[in-house]
C-alpha cells in the first residue's frame, strides 16, 4: 500500500468510515464503483482496485461494445486511482464515504479512456503555458416519483413558482433534506431553488480549478440520486424528460488564472485578448463540441430557437440567446458562460473539451468573431448547430484538429457507443424524427444519466 493511502485508512478509521465506495465516471457519464472494507485498504496496492476495461464501452443497458479494440483485445483490466484527500462523508449512509478516481493501465501508464485523466492532461497543457483552469457549473434536474406501471411522474405538477424555495415547491421536504445534505458532504454547494419548470430544481455549488470542480459535480449528481433514490424517488439530469415541459442544462463558467490566482480574463475593463482567443477556439469548433456537449438522443428535444437553449455557434455579452455568454461582471469575476451543455453531460469530458477547443484557440491566435447582438438565434453570421446527435458526431468526427487534442481514441469509443444508442433508438421507436420524448428515452437515460 501506497503512503498516501496508508494515510487514507488512517483518516477514514478516525472518521468511523469502514466503507470507501470508490466512483469514477465512464465515457457516457454513468457512476461506477466499487465498496471496499476501510480495515483491508492497507492489502491495496497501485492505487486502487482493478477493474474490467469493458466498463468503458458497457451502455446504460449492458451491452458490451467495441471501440479502442476493448473487446478484441479481450476485455483487459485497468487500474483505478484513488484521489487520497478527495473522500467526503456520506451523512445520508453513515460509515460510507466516496472517493473518486481516475485510472491507470497496469503497466502504470494512465488510462487514455479514462475522462478524469483526460481532464488532468487537458489542465497540464494549460499549466505548461502558467494558465489554471477554474470552472464553475450550474445544473438542473428534476425529481420524480415512481408509478405503479414502473414508469415516472413530476412529483410536483404547480406551474408558474420559478426561481423559489418553500413548502409551495417542495411541500414533502424533499428538497430541502437533499440540500442539507449536500451540504453536510462539504463539496461546496451553497444554494438551491426550484427552478422554471414544475419539480425541476437547481443546486449551486462553488467554482474552482477544473479537476477539483468537476470531481465535486461527480460526486453531487452521485449523491442527488442516492439520495433521492433512498426516499423511494427518482432524480434525473437527462436534458429533456418531459415533453410538455423545459430542458435541463449544464452551464459551465470558465475562466484562466495565473499561478498567483489573478484573473486573466480582463484587461482594463474589457475581455483579455485571452479570453477573446479562447472564445474563438470554442466558436470555432462548436459543431463538434455539440456532440460531447450534448452527448444523448434526447438532449436535441431541448435545443431548438425560443428554447433559451443555444441554436447557433455565437456568444455575445450578457446574452442568453448566445451559445456563449459573458456575465456582466469584470475584474476576478470575468468568466465565459459556456451555455450549450446538457444536464446529461460528463462534466470530465464536456470540461476538457471545452478546455481543448479554447487551449486551439490560444496556441493558434484565433481572431474572435463580433458577438451576436440582441435576439442572437436571428444572428445568421454563426452557422445553426447540429440539430440531432447523428449530425453531431459528424461534426466531431470531422474535426480532426479537436479530435488529436482530446485523443483518439476515446473519441472512438464515444462515437461507437453513441452511433449504437441511434441505432436501437431507431429500430425502437415508430418515428424517430419526433420531438416528443419516447419511452424508450425514459428507459435509457432516466436513472443512468
Amino acid at each position: 500500500m501506497s503512503h498516501s493511502l496508508a494515510n487514507l485508512q488512517s483518516e477514514l478509521l478516525a472518521a468511523d468510515i469502514d466503507v470507501l465506495r470508490v466512483i469514477y465516471a465512464d465515457i457516457i457519464g454513468t457512476v461506477r464503483s466499487k465498496d471496499l472494507l476501510v480495515r483491508e485498504l492497507d492489502k491495496v496496492s497501485h492505487g486502487g482496485p482493478t477493474f474490467c476495461q469493458g466498463v468503458w464501452v458497457t451502455t446504460t443497458q449492458g451491452g458490451v461494445l467495441d471501440g479502442a479494440d476493448v473487446l478484441s483485445n479481450g476485455l483487459e483490466d485497468f487500474v483505478s486511482q484513488i484521489v487520497p484527500d478527495g473522500w467526503r462523508a456520506l451523512p445520508w449512509e453513515p460509515g460510507v464515504a466516496y472517493a473518486v478516481a481516475g485510472a491507470n493501465n497496469p503497466d502504470g501508464q494512465p488510462n487514455p479512456l479514462s475522462p478524469r485523466v483526460l481532464l488532468e492532461r487537458m489542465v497540464q497543457k494549460f499549466g505548461d503555458l502558467g494558465y489554471t483552469p477554474v470552472v464553475g457549473p450550474e445544473l438542473e434536474f428534476y425529481i420524480a416519483d415512481r408509478t405503479d406501471d414502473g414508469g415516472y411522474r413530476r412529483a410536483l405538477e404547480a406551474t408558474g413558482r420559478v426561481y423559489t424555495s418553500g413548502a409551495t415547491v417542495d411541500p414533502k421536504g424533499t428538497f430541502l433534506h437533499l440540500l442539507r445534505m449536500l451540504d453536510q458532504m462539504r463539496i461546496g454547494v451553497f444554494a438551491g431553488n426550484h427552478e422554471f419548470s414544475p419539480s425541476q430544481y437547481e443546486i449551486n455549488i462553488w467554482h474552482g480549478e477544473a479537476l477539483d470542480a468537476c470531481d465535486r459535480i461527480f460526486m453531487l449528481k452521485a449523491g442527488v440520486k442516492d439520495v433521492i433514490a433512498r426516499l423511494g424517488q427518482a432524480a434525473t439530469f437527462a436534458g429533456k424528460p418531459w415533453s410538455d415541459e423545459g430542458g435541463s442544462g449544464f452551464h459551465l463558467h470558465m475562466s484562466l488564472t495565473d499561478r498567483d490566482g489573478a484573473n486573466l480574463m480582463h484587461e482594463g475593463g474589457e475581455l483579455s485578448t485571452l479570453a477573446k482567443q479562447m472564445i474563438a477556439g470554442i466558436v470555432e469548433h462548436a459543431a463538434a463540441l455539440t456532440a460531447i456537449c450534448n452527448p444523448t438522443i434526447n438532449a436535441y428535444k431541448r435545443l431548438g430557437p425560443d428554447t433559451l437553449a443555444p441554436y447557433r455557434g455565437n456568444w455575445g455579452y450578457d446574452n442568453r440567446s448566445a451559445m456563449l455568454r459573458i456575465p456582466p461582471e469584470r475584474g476576478q469575476g470575468t468568466r465565459l458562460e459556456m451555455r450549450l451543455g446538457d444536464g446529461a453531460a460528463n462534466a470530465y469530458l464536456m470540461t476538457a473539451a471545452l478546455l481543448a477547443a479554447g487551449l486551439d484557440g490560444i496556441q493558434r491566435g484565433l481572431e474572435c468573431p463580433d458577438p451576436s447582438v440582441g435576439y442572437a438565434y436571428e444572428d445568421d453570421r454563426f452557422a445553426v448547430l447540429p440539430m440531432t446527435l447523428g449530425d453531431a458526431l459528424d461534426a466531431l468526427r470531422a474535426d480532426t484538429r479537436l479530435i488529436d487534442i482530446i485523443g483518439g481514441d476515446l473519441v472512438n469509443v464515444f462515437e461507437v457507443m453513441k452511433r449504437d444508442e441511434i441505432e436501437r433508438y431507431t429500430d425502437a421507436v415508430d418515428d424517430p424524427t419526433t420531438r416528443d420524448v419516447t419511452d424508450w428515452e425514459v428507459k435509457e437515460y432516466f436513472l443512468d444519466l
